[in-house]
């Protein structure tokens, strides 16, 4: 089974504002550290949150998500 790793950035509400997928595990290690690294104070003390999941299937992914193989 292939694991894809899905990075989401959300804003405090929950909805989706920026997703990346990969099947590559440091891509994705490094893809959370960016996204982290890109919120802002005023976004953190908002609520704003970065989260990293894994699916077993491209069917699961997002589908606005940048799909990188």
């Amino acid at each position: 089974m292939k694991t894809i790793w899905v990075n989401e950035q959300m804003d405090p509400s929950g909805l989706l504002y920026a997703c990346i997928a990969c099947c590559n595990e440091q891509q994705a290690q490094d893809c959370n550290q960016s996204f982290n690294e890109n919120l802002t104070a005023g976004q953190r003390s908002a609520g704003w949150f970065v989260r990293m999941r894994q699916v077993a299937s491209w069917d699961e992914v997002p589908a606005s998500a940048l799909k990188l193989d």
